[in-house]
């Protein structure tokens, strides 16, 4: 079995993914933009092959790198990034290539696009936040006499929070329109709500094998604007509704033989139109792993290696791991580099020395979001986990 594994070097955990798939007897041919001697060593030991390819966008040598590994190794049976920003290119090198597992270009308006994600959530019955497609300032207003300010605009087909507005009166609005990118974007309802993801890993029938509940209580848009600290904390237990609601999710998109990332807003109020305070509401599907260092989050949570179930479900489509065994409440708590705090972080480490799991920096592109450095714990109760982040973030 041949895998294809685009930019393998990044996020720097990923290099777990190709060990685990290797070690499950998968050849892994690599295909990133950091040279060779850059490679951290389990890329170097697991990897059968690396190209070097500077720009990852450039299609044409992409496909002819494509082309060089399958003349060389026979047919691609896979060929992924697990990286939201690879996933259009992914799907055309896969066509290019003739592999057969995977999403096509035809599969991805309806995971790319925030606006016709929306179909697959109604289907399997969860509500949406109601919108729309912006054009002209005339039906910006129409739409917010139906829902109120604020409302929140963002890329229909974009990754992250970057260039993200929440607007919250009529001059922002119309400063939004004239100084907007030149972009598709959706304008949404404002929701007052936390964050909450239906995160694992489908089977080749879009069965649910691995599955995790995130939780995210400062929205990921209003930390990169505030430039905050920022936890959140991934658990396995969840309420039966919200796992069967997530299952129906993976059903309707057909997620099957990958990594998955679905966030929902839980209202912590009313929305008249919408919701009652505690009601779940669809906000987008993510065909990939949780971004970041996450998955090594959801491994402490999981209390076993997220990257081996990985591997499992895409050597033999089932996984022999005890999924039941004992699981952690697992928490990322984050500092600011331009922030002082009660305790350094050398302190940190000794009064949590039997939680904390892993630290360290996260990389430059990540730090915008994240924060600069990171604790990653494990506790057994989530008040135990708060009380953690609070002694973190003391001033």
């Amino acid at each position: 079995m041949n895998f294809i594994f685009v930019s393998p070097n990044f996020p720097t955990i990923y290099s777990h993914f190709v060990k685990a798939l290797k070690e499950r007897g998968v050849t892994v041919l690599g295909i990133g933009d950091t040279p060779y001697d850059n490679l951290n060593n389990e890329l170097k030991e697991n990897l059968t092959e690396y190209c070097f390819c500077s720009n990852l966008a450039n299609l044409d040598w992409m496909k002819n790198t494509v082309s060089y590994l399958k003349n060389k190794y026979g047919p691609i049976d896979y060929l992924e990034s697990n990286n939201e920003y690879w996933l259009e290119n992914d799907a055309q090198l896969r066509e290019y290539a003739d592999v057969i597992n995977g999403l096509r270009p035809k599969d991805m308006e309806a995971i790319k696009y925030k606006s016709k994600m929306k179909a697959n959530f109604i289907k399997a019955g969860v509500k949406v936040a109601r919108y729309i497609l912006v054009d002209t300032l005339e039906n910006s207003l129409k739409f917010i006499e139906e829902v109120g300010y604020p409302v929140f605009a963002k890329p229909d087909n974009g990754v992250g929070a970057a260039a993200t507005y929440k607007i919250n009166n009529r001059d922002e609005l119309v400063n939004f329109h004239n100084t907007k990118p030149n972009v598709i974007y959706i304008m949404e309802e404002f929701l007052n709500g936390y964050i909450t993801s239906f995160d694992g890993i489908a089977d080749d029938e879009s069965n649910v094998v691995l599955v995790f509940n995130e939780t995210f209580p400062t929205p990921i848009a209003e930390v990169v604007h505030s430039q905050s600290d920022v936890y959140y904390y991934a658990k396995m237990e969840m309420p039966k509704s919200f796992r069967e609601m997530g299952e129906r999710v993976v059903k309707s998109f057909g997620i099957r033989k990958r990594c998955f990332h679905i966030e929902f807003f839980c209202l912590l109020e009313d929305k008249p139109g919408l919701g009652n305070k505690g009601e779940i509401v669809a906000l987008e599907v993510n065909m990939r792993s949780p971004g970041g260092n996450t998955p090594d989050l959801l491994s402490i949570a999981f209390n076993d290696s997220y990257y081996e179930v990985y591997g499992d479900i895409i050597a033999k489509n089932k996984t022999d791991k005890d999924l039941n065994k004992k699981h952690y409440i697992a928490i990322s708590v984050s500092r600011r580099n331009n922030l002082q705090y009660l305790y350094n972080d050398d302190q940190i480490r000794d009064i949590y020395q039997k939680n904390i799991v892993t630290y360290g920096h996260y990389s430059r592109e990540i730090a915008v979001a994240m924060g600069d450095r990171f604790f990653f714990g494990r506790f057994e109760t989530i008040d135990e986990a708060l009380k953690f982040k609070d002694t973190i973030w003391q001033k």
